[in-house]
């Protein structure tokens, strides 16, 4: 996840709306602010994500970009660890390839992540929209993830200089390394990460890459995917570019909508609900992203945001946090999802908190 420019879409959004009765409101998305959702469909067919509907986990355990600080982030096998460390939802991202597939990656480009720029020398540019799905196949998705491991830790990425050596050794075996090195970890794309989720019954939270490529169309033909393979109600598209939230609904009133946020916002209950329709805000709580307080002067957490979510009826999921004592902090705040690098971490600590009080 980047800082994406929500103070200035929140300008326009003020500029565009009109004030009604002290009520937040955009005639073109809706007349009244948001109708009951779902009021006249059976709960059965209600997804667990929209506002009203039952999730499986009083708080979600979310792994971002799957299992990544123990397997190359957005790869099948970073997803099938975050299985076995007890995540509720895998989290990813998508973007457009040159010929308009969906690709499961996180950055605009494909240098960090794979050996692009080995298998295709002298390009002037490396975006994911500069290569075929067919291109972007052969890539080796696996083996910068062990180099970094390799190197000096205060040379990692943060998230992977939190890795203790006891979590090292139990969870990134020398089998484990050696197939991440073996040149046959592949960038999926979603319609393969979607049905292996379908298979596997996990979860997925899809977050839309429209900033700053702004892909046409992708907002569509993620939601057409997800529609195809009927998992409406197993998936939560979420984005920092809130048009694109608005552009969902206006498809579907089934599949659940997430605002990722990495600034602060005045009543991001009403804004995320009535604006936009959508149903969980999902606020950055780590360096230049943190909103809630935490790298604050004085390091405590804001609970206020969290609350006006949860007043609002929203499902309130926090990115992107590591820390078991700030989990605690979170989820004691009204947090109903943390997505984090280390599903193993969020597990023990919810675990402990369900523990019978002696």
């Amino acid at each position: 996840m980047r800082t994406k420019p929500v103070l200035v879409l929140a300008t326009v959004l003020l500029v565009g709306g009109v004030f009604l009765g002290g009520t937040l409101a955009r005639p073109d998305v809706f007349a009244a602010g948001p109708a009951p959702l779902q009021a006249n469909t059976p709960q059965s067919e209600v997804s667990p994500f929209r506002v009203g509907g039952k999730p499986p986990s009083p708080v979600l355990n979310i792994a971002h970009r799957g299992a990544r600080a123990f397997a190359p982030e957005n790869t099948l096998q970073s997803f099938k660890k975050a299985i076995e460390l007890g995540c509720h939802m895998i989290e990813l991202d998508v973007h457009h390839s040159k010929d308009r597939k969906l690709i499961v990656v996180h950055d605009d480009d494909l240098v960090r992540c794979s050996d692009v720029k080995k298998r295709f020398p002298g390009r002037k540019t490396y975006f994911v929209s500069d290569f075929t799905a067919d291109e972007i196949r052969t890539l080796d998705a696996g083996s910068w993830f062990v180099e970094a491991l390799n190197g000096p830790r205060d040379t990692r990425d943060g998230y992977l200089r939190d890795l203790t050596d006891e979590e090292e050794r139990r969870f990134i075996t020398e089998a484990a390394r050696a197939s991440y090195t073996s040149g046959k970890v592949r960038i999926p794309t979603l319609s393969e990460v979607l049905k292996w989720a379908k298979e596997n019954k996990v979860f997925v939270n899809i977050e839309l890459k429209t900033i700053p490529r702004r892909y046409p169309g992708l907002t569509a033909d993620v939601v057409r995917l997800v529609e195809e393979l009927k998992m409406e109600r197993e998936v939560i598209l979420s984005s920092f570019d809130h048009d694109a939230l608005v552009e969902v609904r206006r498809l579907t009133k089934v599949i659940a909508t997430a605002a990722l946020v990495s600034d602060r916002l005045h009543e991001p209950g009403r804004y995320v609900r009535e604006f936009l329709d959508a149903d969980s805000y999902n606020p950055g709580c780590y360096g230049d992203y943190d909103v809630l307080g935490f790298c604050s002067v004085s390091g405590k957490l804001t609970p206020e945001p969290i609350k006006s979510a949860r007043e609002a009826g929203l499902s309130a999921t926090v990115w992107t946090e590591n820390d078991p004592v700030r989990m605690r902090q979170l989820i004691g705040a009204g947090a109903t999802g943390i997505i984090t690098d280390y599903p193993n971490r969020l597990l023990d600590v919810l675990a402990e908190m369900d523990k019978p009080k002696m």
